[in-house]
């Protein structure tokens, strides 16, 4: 008997394409639509996805057709008035988000559930790197592709699921955790929220859905349960040493302390991911040995502080796209490369994000020694009068430079940065290739 046919409208996504596996695995047929195709897609097409970056209605399969069997589930990343959503909603369709399926999924499984505006992807991929090496068999859904595992979505078994909880669109609402971490609570989708005390008190509703004993919050953060920190907290990384390009250090809680624990993910802020993984991956009964030898092999997330590069320059491609994140990775610039010179380059994502943060991006970009500045990467949102990259310029900071994606592997060469951080969650990571490459040739001239 065939199972019931899902058409997913925004495919492509980070989050959706996790979602659009997991139903193939479980045999239902797929289709969807995005308007760009990239290896994400390219992965459901040779998994069985009927995938196209049409949006005309005609294009949609004849056996996702029938609104009686179709489901239809849909990212509010698509604007509303999408051709799409258009059909599917007069048309009598089920129409669910991304956010309340994974619920779905969720409600069936003890879930671990990561939140928070920073730092979330990176410590849902460590805790399912953790669970793994303790032998629990999981179900994981990222929101970047985790490197151990080359993939956004993990399916081993159905003993724990592990997800990125989303505040965007108060995705997050829909889950039911039996345990959740908290990594922080910078204000961000202003678009949403309106003001960051709206956006404070959704994350407070979502750590309701759990006993304050099975919260695991960063220190200083206003909101009741265990606490994770460096040196402080229910939860504390201590004695930390910096080792041969490592983070060495304990982990200790009120019941246990873990020590020579090893890190090789650079940066203060990936101590606190660590950190708030540790506490979960504690919570559901891993061992200390388990834990010590999968910290010490976790590769990381795709463009969270990958080195794509080392020479000619030292070349880092990063999602920052928030000032908090800037700053971050300045951070472990410093950290790793303390005497050499850096340059920043960012697309700003959104034109309200890059309007309401506009003096903290200024801020942050006046940390490198030079900036060069991409377009707005627009993703669901319509132009906002008087909100260009131009606003970001400080003319305290005269090394600021607006350019061009085609102007961007010869000014990566021009400039006498030995280090390069490529920042920005659009379409930028798709100029790094070119960068690297121009950068091999001009070596080998």
């Amino acid at each position: 008997m065939i199972k019931a046919p899902i058409y997913f409208v925004g495919i492509g996504g980070i989050g959706m394409s996790g979602v659009a596996q997991y139903f193939l695995t479980q045999g239902h047929p797929v289709a969807g639509y995005d308007r760009t195709l990239t290896p994400l897609t390219e992965k459901l097409i040779s998994m069985g996805a009927i995938v196209t970056d049409s949006e005309n209605v005609t294009d949609i399969p004849k056996l996702f057709r029938d609104s009686t069997k179709t489901k239809v589930i849909y990212t509010p990343a698509i604007p509303t008035d999408s051709p799409l959503l258009v059909f599917f909603n007069s048309g009598g369709f089920i129409l669910k988000k991304r956010a309340e399926i994974i619920g779905e999924i969720s409600a069936n499984m003890s879930c671990l559930a990561v939140a928070g505006t920073h730092g979330k992807t990176t410590t849902t991929s460590l805790l399912t790197h953790l669970l793994r090496s303790n032998g629990k068999k999981i179900t994981a859904f990222f929101g970047g592709i985790a490197e151990n595992i080359g993939s956004n979505f993990l399916l081993e078994g159905q003993d724990i699921m592990v997800v990125e909880a989303d505040e965007f669109d108060r995705s997050f609402m829909h889950l039911s955790p039996t345990a959740i971490a908290l990594t922080s609570m910078d204000a961000d989708h202003l678009d949403i929220y309106g003001t960051s005390s709206e956006l404070t008190k959704t994350f407070e509703a979502f750590a309701e859905k759990v006993s304050p004993n099975k919260r695991f919050i960063r220190h200083g953060l206003a909101v009741r349960g265990n606490s994770f920190g460096l040196e402080v907290g229910t939860h504390q990384v201590t004695n930390l040493k910096t080792q041969l390009g490592c983070y060495v250090f304990d982990f200790q809680t009120p019941e246990i302390t873990i020590s020579n624990l090893k890190l090789p993910y650079p940066g203060y802020h990936n101590l606190m991911n660590a950190a708030a993984a540790l506490a979960l991956a504690l919570e559901v009964g891993c061992d200390a040995d388990s834990l010590r030898n999968g910290l010490a092999t976790f590769k990381g997330v795709d463009r969270r502080f990958s080195v794509r590069m080392t020479s000619p320059k030292v070349l880092v491609d990063d999602y920052a796209h928030h000032p908090t994140e800037i700053n971050a990775v300045m951070d472990a610039l410093k950290s790793f490369y303390p005497s050499k010179r850096k340059l920043g380059v960012f697309q700003p994502h959104l034109f309200s994000r890059t309007r309401d943060f506009a003096k903290d991006f200024k801020t942050s970009l006046a940390r490198f020694d030079e900036v060069l500045l991409m377009d707005i990467y627009p993703a669901r949102e319509l132009p906002i009068e008087g909100v260009t990259s131009h606003i970001l310029i400080d003319e305290s900071h005269p090394n600021t430079t607006l350019i061009s994606k085609a102007e961007l592997p010869q000014k990566v060469i021009n400039s006498s940065a030995e280090v390069v951080a490529i920042m920005g969650a659009g379409d930028i990571a798709f100029e790094v290739p070119n960068v690297i490459q121009t950068l091999k040739n001009q070596h080998y001239e």
